[in-house]
């Protein structure tokens, strides 16, 4: 079980390199760098505040959706809610971005007014912000679609405790959309050998 589980993380985090591309390419062009930029999406559609993303790449999970808030003054992005699904799986991870300076340890909270997450721990940061991923199950994805409000709770290194809240408007339709798409595109995972295949041709002790 465990071993078939880390598989499923592997897909799923692997859409997600996909997704850090689409973060990257919702910044200003002139701030993108001239090599290693993310493919650019084959297909877009837009459901409320919502976009849902399709690449034209080989991939077990080629779409996802995206929400992204940046700061009227500055531009700079304040979060991102993405989320990507694995129809191999039939499951969906999901990718959170927030500011620098953020207290690594307190990790964040996912709340809504019908849902609130455990603290989820940070994975990772970069220069454009830091970053929790993680697989998230179709209960939590059924209450953030029945939610009128949503939020993500950070704690700052100074002890600042901020709410980043994010709109669900066109939330669901864009799930909709976005596992209707990824199962038309995705790619087929290869066929994992039989434990009989695993030991062929292994030296006898």
């Amino acid at each position: 079980m465990k071993k078939v589980r880390w598989r499923f993380l592997i897909a799923g985090f692997a859409a997600l390199a996909l997704a850090q591309g689409a973060l990257a390419a919702a910044k200003p062009a002139a701030a993108q760098p001239a090599q290693g930029q993310a493919p650019a999406a084959s297909e877009t559609k837009a459901f409320g505040d919502w976009t849902v993303r399709c690449f034209a790449v080989s991939s077990p999970s080629p779409c996802e959706m995206l929400e992204i808030r940046v700061a009227k003054k500055t531009g700079q992005r304040v979060l991102a809610v993405l989320i990507a699904y694995v129809p191999s799986r039939d499951a969906s991870v999901i990718q959170l971005a927030v500011p620098l300076g953020v207290a690594l340890q307190n990790g964040l909270v996912l709340a809504s007014d019908t849902f609130t997450s455990p603290v989820m721990h940070y994975s990772r940061c970069d220069i454009q912000g830091c970053y929790v991923q993680n697989v998230i199950d179709n209960g939590t994805l059924d209450a953030l679609g029945r939610a009128t409000k949503a939020q993500l709770q950070i704690v700052f290194v100074d002890g600042r405790k901020i709410a980043l809240p994010f709109s669900l408007d066109g939330f669901t339709a864009a799930h909709s959309a976005l596992v209707d798409l990824a199962k038309a595109k995705a790619t087929k995972p290869a066929a994992e050998p039989s434990t009989d295949q695993q030991t062929q041709g292994q030296p006898q002790p």
